[in-house]
């Protein structure tokens, strides 16, 4: 029997498995499909970590100008994570100030 390398190799879902082809694009195109609900049902932060997923598993075989792309695409993403939970705290900071009136 022979041993498996990775643990990765393991992984198996399709509850948040991007379309074909999908880390091949631009920047702006990935952060849009990884940021959907259909590929992330888990919202924004699943994204990125599927596309650190992806960084990870095709290790040396990715070129400068992909990782960088990549790495591109989970910034923006992370951008968005941020303004998420910004306008999330401030509605709720709202919503219990003006209750207490």
């Amino acid at each position: 029997m022979t041993e498996q390398k990775k643990w990765s190799g393991n992984v198996k879902t399709v509850s948040t498995f991007p379309p074909h082809d999908t880390f091949n694009k631009d920047a702006e195109t990935i952060a849009r499909i990884m940021g959907s609900k259909k590929v992330s049902p888990k919202g924004v932060g699943s994204g990125i970590r599927i596309i650190q997923f992806f960084i990870n598993r095709a290790g040396k075989n990715l070129s400068e100008k992909r990782i960088n792309e990549l790495n591109k695409a989970k910034a923006i993403l992370h951008e968005r994570l941020q303004r998420e939970r910004s306008h999330s705290g401030r509605s709720r900071r709202e919503t219990h100030v003006k209750s207490s009136k």
